[in-house]
């Protein structure tokens, strides 16, 4: 611990940055490539129906996320501003608390997947074409509903605790545990020259199958460094506390953060359910561009996310200075990075595309998709920031209005008055219209708390 207190408390703002911020900008490659991966092997399967099953089944796998992250985010940010005010029993009863509520959230979710499954995935854009395979993806998905919130929750709550590495390192157990079993689960065989390897051949269904495996990897990595007593959090069922502000302090900040994952699952079903209007195409090529467009916005997010707990520590203890500090560093790199990463998209488009799927009438409905939704690159990162800054100080509202903004009170409406005036393509602008008006948002919410930390005194 001593260890990473020198970063919350010591360390020049740059390098306590990198530290943190680093491993969790890695994490996110490697979740983009979880994300990435299944699309990519099945596209190899060169059917269109079965790329767009994993789309429309994507927006479901969003919920477990979102549940994910009401512990994952909630704890962590509640963790680190218990640990810039030296309350380390709470950090154990925050810790069990989210352990044990992940497990109840997953139970609760495999069992309303289950029995819900083909009145879901109808909500959520599947045709009489992709129902069956998209169902098989939801079904192994379900049984494995437990280990996706637990992993998603433990990878922000060993970040919190300022062990970056850490988390960046279960994250890549499980992302190459999927990505070795998924061409062995997915495809029929391997062929080289003349030599065919049969493999397991069960499509979607082995996608889902790799994906719940890794995610178990992932787990189970995070809860031997916390068992081994690496970490000062806690497994234990006595350290399990709902009283206390452990309940209100977890759901305040967990509850706006996950509807960022709900309002990105309704917002994609109701992309899916428009777009099905022009066929199971376009479907799958939005699919593809949205997987490609992770790798950027990702990116960004997680150097948003990297700083949360630097950002929760310093207000905590109440050093504004270097709060700002970080956050205006956090930014700065974020712009250099979308920007120059939209530019060398924006040139290859259609190469990155193909990279998925080979299917011509996919490409080029893809590479234009693609190219919309770099627009809001270059300045999306800006607001990643403010959002995470937001949950790190617990501020609800702040971080509830955000949350609903972007995916919610914005792009939503945006989906229907981009179809109505402009028909596809207005579905298609839709998302980088809304990205840049939660840019403005953020920005200002953040200057009107900023009059307060200039009129406290601060440790400069």
């Amino acid at each position: 611990m001593i260890e990473n207190i020198d970063i919350f408390e010591k360390d020049p703002i740059p390098k306590a940055v990198a530290k943190l911020a680093v491993p969790t900008v890695v994490s996110m490659i490697v979740a983009v490539f979880y994300n990435m991966v299944d699309t990519f092997f099945v596209g190899r399967l060169n059917d269109p129906n079965l790329v767009a099953a994993v789309s429309v089944a994507t927006p479901v796998f969003l919920l477990l996320m979102a549940a994910g992250n009401i512990f994952g985010i909630g704890g962590s940010t509640f963790l680190s501003r218990a640990l810039g005010e030296k309350q380390l029993d709470k950090v154990r009863h925050i810790s069990s608390f989210c352990f044990y509520g992940g497990i109840f959230a997953g139970l609760v979710g495999a069992v309303i997947f289950l029995i819900f499954k083909d009145p879901i995935l109808r909500a959520s854009g599947a045709s009489d074409n992709t129902l069956y395979p998209a169902g098989q993806y939801l079904a192994v998905v379900a049984w494995g509903a437990p280990f996706v919130v637990l992993s998603t929750a433990f990878n922000n709550l060993v970040r919190g605790e300022g062990a970056a590495k850490m988390s960046m390192s279960g994250m890549m157990a499980g992302t190459i545990t999927n990505i070795v079993l998924d061409p062995i689960f997915i495809l029929p065989r391997f062929t080289m020259g003349y030599i065919a390897v049969p493999l397991l051949g069960l499509g979607v269904q082995g996608a889902a199958i790799a994906t719940v495996i890794g995610n178990i990897v992932s787990i189970v990595f995070f809860l031997v460094f916390i068992i081994s007593g690496k970490s000062i959090m806690s497994l234990k069922p006595r350290d399990f506390r709902i009283g206390g502000g452990i309940f209100i302090g977890v759901i305040a900040i967990g509850l706006p953060a996950s509807f960022n994952n709900v309002l990105m699952s309704t917002s994609n079903i109701i992309m899916n359910k428009l777009l099905a209007k022009y066929g199971d195409i376009s479907v799958a090529a939005m699919g593809v561009a949205m997987k490609a467009n992770m790798l950027v916005v990702f990116i960004q997010l997680g150097l948003g996310m990297g700083i949360q707990p630097l950002v929760g520590y310093n207000y905590g203890s109440k050093n504004f200075y270097r709060m700002k500090s970080a956050m205006k560093f956090a930014m700065i790199c974020n712009i250099v990075i979308g920007t120059i990463l939209t530019i060398l998209y924006i040139l290859f488009c259609s190469s990155i595309v193909r990279l998925f799927i080979p299917n011509p009438k996919v490409v080029r409905a893809g590479a234009v998709m693609l190219r919309a939704l770099m627009l809001s690159n270059p300045v999306l990162g800006v607001m990643f920031v403010f959002e995470f800054t937001f949950q790190a100080m617990g501020k609800a509202f702040q971080s509830l209005i955000l949350s609903i903004s972007r995916q919610g009170l914005v792009y939503i409406p945006m989906l229907f008055l981009g179809q109505l005036f402009a028909g596809e393509n207005g579905i298609i602008y839709a998302q980088p219209v809304a990205d840049i008006v939660a840019v403005f948002i953020s920005l200002g919410m953040f200057l009107s708390l900023n009059k307060k930390f200039t009129s406290e005194n601060t440790n400069t």
